[in-house]
């Protein structure tokens, strides 16, 4: 049974499979406490179960929360919005940059300063199998990224380390690709050539991209396509992300796409009025609310939503 924060469950239902509870800056918290974004925990969290609560209120059960090391990822608070949300909330692991490490692995392991070993595939497994921190929460889908610098030597020293990882506990994968270098097949490389079952990963951030072609060969490789950043329409349009979907299904992809909002709950990285105002449509309701009607006006059924929302997100935690 697949794991979330409040223990196993035997079905998540319908599910969004790249989100955020919290995204927090732990040392410009730490040091500057009374910063506008400030972090009042108890208060957050609540703010963040009833955001979860108005989700689950349109058919939504479970929310995969891809916040790992980097995005500011703390398991206690996420915890304690799993006490006050019928929502189920599954946790990940893994290592979130575009470039280098952070210190603390970057000056350890082969090829650094000090050398070692090379401790991340020791820290993601021990996330899922015993847990994360002291909160007895296991993880249970690895995370990692590239962007647009491609594959550093950074970033595929964290895909090495999630590839082991996968292999020793049988987690899934789901990455942060940039679309517009056509990311995803040189992540897909890299994780076939250290063993991975492509049928595991989930390319994150494809629907980024109108490339059909693109995407055809992403799903040829047997990956999931993780149409995911809806409500982000300075990347790509609302138009384009749900004409593309269509696209998709009506080519007979729909068993290899998920979805999703890349939004967080609370997130102190960005001025939320700012964001507000350029990104109205980047919150959780999004989806549900103005993506799938617009989605089935296209021609899209409800077999192949379900596929989209229920099935396929199973299979991924099969």
């Amino acid at each position: 049974m697949p794991e979330t924060v409040r223990g196993p469950v035997a079905d998540l239902g319908a599910t969004l499979m790249h989100e955020h509870v919290f995204g927090l800056s732990p040392e410009i918290l730490w040091n500057w406490p009374d910063i506008p974004e400030g972090w009042d925990e108890e208060a957050r969290t609540r703010e963040a179960a009833a955001k979860l609560e108005a989700l689950r209120a349109e058919g939504v059960d479970t929310i995969v929360d891809l916040t790992v090391v980097g995005l500011g990822r703390y398991v206690p608070a996420v915890q304690r919005v799993a006490e006050l949300t019928s929502v189920n909330i599954v946790a990940a692991t893994g290592l979130y940059t575009y470039d280098a490490l952070p210190p603390y692995f970057a000056n350890r392991g082969p090829g650094s300063l000090f050398g070692g070993p090379d401790r991340l595939a020791e820290f993601f497994v021990r996330d899922i199998a015993e847990g994360i921190g002291r909160t007895g929460v296991k993880a249970a889908m690895l995370k990692c990224a590239t962007d647009r610098a491609g594959m550093t030597p950074g970033c595929e020293r964290v895909f090495r380390a999630v590839a082991e990882a996968h292999l020793r506990t049988g987690a899934p994968i789901t990455t942060h690709s940039h679309s517009g270098t056509r990311g995803g097949l040189a992540q897909q490389r890299l994780l076939a050539s250290l063993g991975v079952d492509l049928t595991r990963v989930v390319i994150g951030h494809a629907g980024d991209s109108t490339d059909v072609a693109y995407l055809e060969e992403l799903v040829a490789g047997g990956s999931y396509l993780g149409m995911d950043r809806f409500g982000i329409d300075t990347i790509s349009p609302f138009e384009d992300r749900v004409a593309v979907v269509a696209e998709m299904c009506a080519r007979g992809h729909a068993g290899r796409m998920v979805l999703g909002h890349d939004s967080y709950c609370f997130n102190d990285r960005f001025d939320a009025e700012v964001v507000r105002r350029r990104h109205p449509d980047y919150h959780l309701l999004h989806v549900s609310r103005d993506v799938l009607p617009e989605l089935r006006r296209r021609g899209v059924t409800e077999e192949q939503i379900h596929q989209m929302l229920v099935d396929n997100p199973r299979r991924v935690f099969a």
